[in-house]
């Protein structure tokens, strides 16, 4: 089994004991991101679009650091404090995200850090030819 840990500058740096990404093999486990400029480390502003467009630029970035882009999401899994939201997910998601969708959770939970209103944490499989 090989591990390695993914990083890269365009996505916001860990806030806590954890890494931007795992890959194991030909899986990568992404981390949640949320609605942070990778530049400043701040939140972006504006209103839930914004903010969930910039976790959807900040899970690019990640995977395509590990190899892969978003069409090789698994599992994408979604986490909003106010699940009114979700119709505004599912639009932008839209932008993002061709058929075949990947599967999807989509959460209500009461807070998230630095007060976002999304989060998202993904699942990517490679192919094998593009594994390490």
């Amino acid at each position: 089994m090989k591990r390695e840990i993914i990083s890269t500058p365009e996505a916001p740096q860990a806030i806590g004991t954890y890494s931007q990404a795992v890959k194991i093999n030909n899986i990568v486990y992404l981390s949640g991101q949320i609605p942070l400029d990778p530049e400043s480390m701040l939140m972006v502003e504006g209103g839930i679009e914004e903010q969930i467009h910039r976790v959807f630029q900040n899970l690019t970035a990640v995977a395509r650091t590990a190899g892969g882009s978003l069409d090789d999401f698994a599992k994408l899994n979604i986490y909003l404090t106010d699940l009114s939201n979700f119709p505004v997910v599912n639009e932008i998601m839209a932008e993002y995200f061709q058929e075949p969708y990947p599967a999807r959770a989509a959460v209500g939970v009461a807070a998230l850090p630095k007060d976002a209103g999304v989060e998202m944490d993904a699942i990517m499989v490679l192919d094998q030819e593009y594994s390490y």
